[in-house]
């Protein structure tokens, strides 16, 4: 399964919308994905069986780097549809895609 999803053709209909960012980016910020689920990346181990397995999970970072990485190798390695934003947040609002205040 791939990785990483271009922002420019996604569309987050029918998705489950997973934002990985790290506790002190997500608290600094003032905005976050539509329907968007925030999970501590650091805690992994005790929320990764709850995400629905019958579902395409698409998480994003800050910048699609190394949180994001190690998060779609965690939830792939457990046969989750998981792929990532390429460029995290920051690449999603450079395509033109909406946030909304969390």
């Amino acid at each position: 399964m791939d990785r990483t999803i271009n922002p420019a053709n996604l569309d987050l209909a029918g998705k489950f919308i997973l934002d990985v960012r790290r506790a002190d980016d997500h608290n600094a910020s003032h905005e976050q994905l539509t329907g968007a689920n925030w999970k501590d990346p650091t805690q992994i181990s005790a929320w990764a069986d709850s995400l629905p397995k019958d579902q395409e999970i698409v998480l994003y970072c800050v910048r699609g780097g190394a949180v994001s990485n190690s998060v779609v190798d965690a939830l792939q390695s457990k046969g989750l549809k998981a792929r990532f934003i390429e460029g995290g947040i920051e690449g999603w609002k450079a395509a033109g895609g909406e946030v909304v205040g969390k």
